[in-house]
C-alpha cells in the first residue's frame, strides 16, 4: 500500500457498499481508516486505523501542522463540516492535490 506512512491499528471489516480499493478512505459510523486491499461489497478489508496516510486534498487549500482536517467525501479539507478524520502531520501547500494527516481516534 503506497500511501501508508507509520506504524498503526488495524481492524477487519466488511467492505462498505461499492466495494473499497487499497488506499481508499474508509468511514463505518465512527470508525475512519484506510483500506489495505481492493474488495468488494461485503468482502472482509482489513483497514489501518491509526497512522499517518497522504490522502487526496482540497487543492486550493493550505494546511499547517496540527490543523483539524475533515473528509468531504471526495477530499480532505481543513474547513469544518465533514467527517473529522485527524490532524494535518505536515504542512502543504495551496495549491496540492494532496496532503498528509494523522487519523485519530473518534468518539460518539
Amino acid at each position: 500500500m503506497k500511501n501508508f506512512i507509520m506504524e498503526g491499528d488495524t481492524l477487519t471489516v466488511p467492505a462498505p457498499a461499492g466495494g473499497v480499493v487499497s488506499g481508499a478512505l474508509v468511514i463505518i459510523g465512527l470508525m475512519v481508516g484506510v483500506a489495505t486491499t481492493t474488495q468488494p461489497q461485503g468482502a472482509p478489508v482489513a483497514v489501518k486505523t491509526r497512522g499517518v496516510f497522504e490522502l487526496p486534498k482540497t487543492s486550493a487549500e493550505a494546511w499547517t501542522v496540527g490543523q483539524a482536517i475533515y473528509w468531504t467525501g471526495t477530499a480532505a479539507t481543513s474547513t469544518s463540516g465533514g467527517t473529522l478524520l485527524g490532524y494535518a502531520a505536515e504542512a502543504a501547500a495551496n495549491p496540492s492535490a494532496v496532503g498528509r494527516v494523522r487519523l485519530i481516534p473518534r468518539a460518539a
